[in-house]
């Protein structure tokens, strides 16, 4: 029995493994993009924000996570960085959602019902945008997208909607503005040995603990779960600082249109080479991607800040949403 149980529980640790390759940034990156979009707004706007929070079904479980005696403002901004990784959260098994990849049929892009959603909505992680070398014919966009999301669940942010509607729609933007930053989650290279495309780069095999292409890249400013916040604060101390003409740009098209360029010229360049791999990656490949991954990560904090301050329409004393 004690075998079986210690087999059970390593195979779903493996199983949660192979997860968390699919995801775009890991949670270190994407709580230091929250980190760093908080550094930014008013002591209103984080007292909404704390508010809107608290309402997430996994509040309770974020608090355990902190150390007693954390300051109430500390506490807020730590919870403020792990909600960044909800939406990947629920894509764990055991979470109680369910869903793949794909939309279900029919699926319109402004499908927003909140918390009694039990639908992981995968597919709103990512844009397939195509591209090919080989001459290879491309396929269509699918929908909804990133970019879809982004801009439905802001403007619903904007509006007098309930508050808990509201929280559902917060931790998806904090989610998915760095989704769309990273290049491998706006594009899918086409090949004659993949004609669908090759996900992101995670059918692209590369040496090393991290065995995809996108995996590699998610992983470029340090490992960790949600429970790895202080990392994640480190990080998020150390970043340069963005582009100014770029972090003032906040159309949506841009930044997915910035991801996939990137891509294209920094991504999929040697050692990665026109196959499926397995590539080695040189010391140069390495430090350009943490570089990048660097400036895309400072870069969707400016911009989620400026998003969530344009929704929230906040004044010294109160906000409008």
């Amino acid at each position: 029995m004690l075998r079986t149980k210690c087999f059970l529980a390593t195979v779903a640790l493996l199983l949660s493994l192979a997860c968390l390759q699919a995801f775009a940034w890991n949670s270190v990156g994407h709580m230091t993009v929250a980190y760093s979009a908080y550094q930014q707004l008013t002591s209103t706007e984080k007292a909404r924000v704390a508010v809107l929070l608290q309402l997430n079904p996994n509040y309770s479980k974020w608090l355990t996570y902190i150390p007693a005696g954390t300051s109430d403002a500390d506490r807020d901004m730590y919870v403020f960085m792990m909600a960044a990784t909800w939406p990947d959260e629920i894509k764990a098994m055991g979470s109680g959602y369910t869903g793949n990849d794909n939309p279900p049929k029919g699926e319109l892009p402004s499908l927003n019902v909140g918390y009694s959603d039990k639908q992981a909505h995968k597919y709103w992680h990512f844009i397939n945008t195509p591209f090919s070398t080989d001459g290879t014919k491309l396929p269509s966009v699918g929908g909804p997208t990133t970019a879809d999301k982004i801009d439905l669940f802001r403007q619903a942010l904007a509006t007098p909607e309930p508050d808990l509607l509201k929280s559902y729609d917060l931790v998806w933007i904090l989610h998915l503005v760095g989704d769309i930053h990273q290049p491998l989650h706006c594009t899918t290279r086409i090949t004659k040995a993949k004609p669908h495309g090759d996900l992101g780069g995670n059918s692209v095999l590369v040496t090393g603990p991290r065995k995809e292409l996108h995996a590699f890249w998610d992983d470029a400013v340090g490992l960790g779960v949600t429970q790895n916040f202080m990392t994640a604060l480190k990080v998020g101390k150390a970043l340069p600082p963005p582009d100014a003409s770029l972090a003032s740009d906040s159309k949506v098209d841009d930044w997915a249109a910035e991801s996939f360029d990137l891509a294209k010229t920094s991504v999929y360049v040697p050692p990665v080479g026109p196959a499926l791999g397995p590539y080695t990656m040189d010391a140069t490949y390495t430090a350009n991607s943490v570089e990048i991954a660097k400036q895309r990560i400072a870069l969707a904090g400016a911009r989620l800040a400026s998003l969530l301050k344009t929704a929230l329409n906040c004044t010294d004393q109160a906000c409008a949403n």
